[in-house]
């Protein structure tokens, strides 16, 4: 007695331990952004068809019940399930009424008060992290579990479960006749008992743990109530098989099968899970759909012999397809790609057992919109590349996106068709060609030597390496173009200006600016780093034209929005880490410059988007042609594209006929906004001689009229402008002469005598000089 006693104490030990400790070990689960609704929002119709469907929303006329939605031309009338996003931030359930027109929400009511007038639709989870024991469940509470749910589990399993203490005696004893008299093997394990064999023990076939699963589950009923039992039993149970990946519990079990949530389940539905409890192999309705069906009505017969249902309502759902989804999407990362860089992002701050165990939740910065835009973009543009020539056959592309001016990112595709750990977005370190010409001329015009109308060297280089050998590199195509201006130098990329200015400042001087645009990796010094000749990935390269885009603010790319704990307590925020990287009148010009690169340069095609979007980017192309490159942002999205081989090899494509085409094909799929940056102080827009940098005017040849910075006005105007600035003098002085001889007319009628109109011509002389001394400060004023 006394060996059982200690028995029974360790067995009770084992049971409360585990019951009121940690239960299980919950997989992390990885979410988009949501998507905002509010008056003026920029949301088209298939903008929100294609979110509905991503969250399986299911069109119903009545939308009497969450996750259904009916549609009327451009009117919605959505039932939202609602949604937790923190112990603070929680989204109550409600009807949406929403209007569009123009691609914007016009109208916009709701069910439930809001004093933001923000209404969100739910976020798309986009995959998981998951434990070592290949357990996946999402636990549910016995609140959110439908009361017919539990009617039919009980009717099936264990009708006298809230009657019994943990043992059924009756049912044991019905087990055992129904097995001797050669009926057909039935158990006689209760819902507790089957608790205890699924959370404790094991399905051995012996003595000793049928012995010990009766005792525990008559502890267990000593210590907790039916209702804590019983959410157990339901988060608990495997019903399911997902790869190598089981599926635990009713709450995943709706998703894997159904792809809904656990309370929009029809009844017939239930019944199914419920008889997949006796075995999720065999009742399989994938595999077998017939067994499934037979045992899903042998639920609902239970439910109808027990009372739960009328013959009305059983009649009504055996009449009921399985409707089981073909393909799952639970386990299955819809974004692998983005969802990577959500992991790589999480292992700096967390660690990996906490990760896969403790239930958290990522809000991550993903718009599945823009994420669906550009994989169907590089699907597309990709299969039209790779049957040119045999060179683009085995052709590879990433595409990063991200918004400019807080640097979420927004949209990634690093891999093939199948996701293999290489993420091409950040893995794939490639030349980046001409990429990094921009850096080149912002150094140039910051110094004040320059303007965007200046001349710059486009003749041949040669330069002497610390090797002895020399470096003489040549533009594409072979030509040299003498001095041309600094924007079309930059607009045509040339080869020999880019390193002919970048020698000037020096390639010290060019790495420090790379480094403040937030390039991390260690650079090389060597002079044709002007020409791009480094190994940088697609987002080392978005996050230096997310600079360019946001106004000269570097703001560090990033994936995560927030983290928050199973007990919903914020782990993480992430803020907006923003630095000036470079001065706002700097980088005003040199936004102005990568606009002529679309406006007339290497990528006016980027103009079929639309010429009022003010659009600005470069080019890149590497030796030989082996990559292809653009980088280019709208007001809204900044966003860089690769293509080339992973092998290496040249594919006989430029910047502007392999990359640009994705871009531009990824880019018109969205709602973009203007490039409209706000003028700073110390810019001053004037007419300027295009080629040389002097002051001109409007009517001279080659003038333009550029933005110049306040403290870098040209002293130099060009011989049209002075020309003309003479005759305007020249005008001045006679109107003036004119002015004083007509007064002193009047003054003194017609005595002036031929001395004194010589007195008052060499008077106006001495105003002339006057005037010569302050010519600049005139000169200036005028133009």
């Amino acid at each position: 007695m006394i060996m059982l006693t200690l028995y029974v104490l360790k067995l009770d030990k084992t049971i409360t331990t585990k019951f009121e400790g940690k239960r299980w070990n919950i997989p992390a689960k990885v979410f988009s952004q949501p998507l905002e609704l509010y008056q003026g929002a920029p949301v088209t119709q298939s903008d929100l068809d294609t979110w509905l469907e991503l969250l399986n929303y299911r069109s119903n006329q009545q939308y009497e019940r969450t996750g259904t939605y009916h549609k009327a031309g451009s009117e919605y009338f959505i039932h939202t399930r609602g949604f937790s996003y923190s112990a603070n931030d929680v989204d109550e359930e409600q009807i949406i009424k929403l209007k569009l027109a123009n691609g914007k929400v016009a109208n916009i009511q709701s069910t439930q008060p809001n004093r933001l007038g923000i209404v969100r639709l739910e976020p798309v989870t986009i995959g998981g992290i998951y434990p070592d024991n290949n357990e996946d469940r999402l636990v549910v509470s016995i609140d959110d579990i439908p009361p017919t749910l539990i009617d039919a589990l009980i009717a099936t399993e264990d009708r006298g479960f809230y009657e019994h203490k943990g043992v059924s005696l009756r049912g044991i004893g019905r087990a055992v006749y129904n097995n001797f008299s050669g009926k057909s093997m039935q158990g006689g394990s209760t819902i507790t008992q089957q608790l205890i064999k699924n959370f404790y023990l094991n399905s051995d076939r012996t003595l000793k743990r049928k012995a010990n699963e009766a005792i525990m589950a008559l502890l267990l009923e000593l210590h907790y109530d039916k209702r804590a039992i019983l959410q157990t039993y339901l988060n608990e149970i495997n019903l399911g098989q997902n790869g190598n990946r089981s599926i635990n519990g009713f709450g995943l079990a709706a998703q894997f099968y159904f792809n809904q949530p656990l309370n929009e389940l029809r009844l017939d539905q239930q019944a199914m899970l419920v008889g997949l409890a006796k075995g999720p192999t065999q009742y399989n309705p994938r595999r077998n759909p017939e067994t499934a069906k037979n045992r899903r009505d042998t639920v609902l017969h239970n439910m109808l012999v027990t009372g739960k249902i009328d013959q009305e309502t059983y009649d009504q759902a055996i009449a009921q397809p399985l409707d089981v989804i073909e393909k799952p999407n639970v386990g299955k990362s819809r974004f692998p790609d983005f969802l990577d860089i959500v992991k790589r992002e999480l292992n700096q701050v967390y660690h990996q057992d906490d990760l896969k165990n403790e239930g958290l939740r990522i809000f991550s910065t993903l718009n599945p919109i823009a994420q669906l835009a550009a994989d169907n973009a590089v699907e597309k543009e990709l299969g039209r590349l790779r049957k040119t020539s045999n060179k683009t056959t085995e052709l590879q592309a990433a595409l990063v996106s991200a918004n400019p001016d807080t640097g979420e990112l927004l949209s990634v595709v690093g891999s093939g068709s199948e996701f293999t750990g290489f993420n091409r977005a950040i893995d794939a370190k490639r030349q980046v060609g001409s990429l990094l010409k921009p850096v080149i001329y912002m150094t140039a015009l910051a110094s004040g030597k320059y303007n965007l109308a200046s001349p710059v060297n486009d003749n041949p280089v040669s330069i002497t390496l610390s090797n002895n050998s020399v470096w003489s590199p040549k533009n594409y195509g072979g030509r040299d173009h003498g001095y041309v201006p600094l924007t079309q130098a930059l607009a045509k990329s040339y080869n020999q200006a880019a390193v002919n200015t970048g020698m000037e400042f020096g390639v010290g001087t060019f790495v420090n600016q790379l480094h403040r645009l937030g390039i991390k990796e260690k650079l090389p010094t060597y002079p044709s780093i002007f020409l791009g000749s480094v190994n940088l990935s697609p987002m080392d390269m978005l996050g230096m034209y997310q600079v360019f885009a946001s106004g000269g603010f570097h703001t560090s790319i990033h994936s995560i929005r927030s983290v928050v704990d199973n007990r919903g307590q914020v782990l993480q925020r992430t803020g907006l880490n923003t630095k000036q990287a470079v001065p706002t009148d700097v980088n005003f010009l040199t936004n102005y410059a990568l606009q002529q690169v679309v406006n007339n340069g290497t990528a006016t095609r980027a103009q079929s988007l639309g010429k009022n979007l003010n659009l600005a980017g470069k080019t890149g192309t590497t030796n030989d042609y082996r990559d292809a490159w653009f980088a280019g942002y709208s007001g809204n999205y900044v966003s860089v594209v690769w293509v080339g081989r992973d092998d290496n090899k040249p594919i006989g494509l430029s910047g502007g006929s392999g990359a640009l085409p994705v871009w531009i094909d990824y880019m018109k799929r969205l709602k973009l906004s203007p490039v409209a940056p706000v003028q700073p102080d110390g810019i001053e827009w004037l007419w300027l001689e295009n080629g040389t940098g002097k002051l001109s005017r409007e009517s001279c040849e080659n003038a333009v009229y550029l933005p110049v910075l306040s403290a870098s006005i040209p002293k130099e105007a060009s011989d049209c402008a002075v020309e003309m600035y003479e005759q305007e003098r020249l005008r001045t002085q006679m109107s003036w002469l004119e002015q004083q001889q007509a007064a002193i007319q009047q003054e003194e009628g017609d005595s002036f005598t031929n001395d004194e109109s010589q007195e008052v011509i060499e008077s106006s002389d001495e105003n002339n000089n006057e005037t010569s001394d302050t010519w600049y400060d005139k000169a200036l004023e005028w133009f």
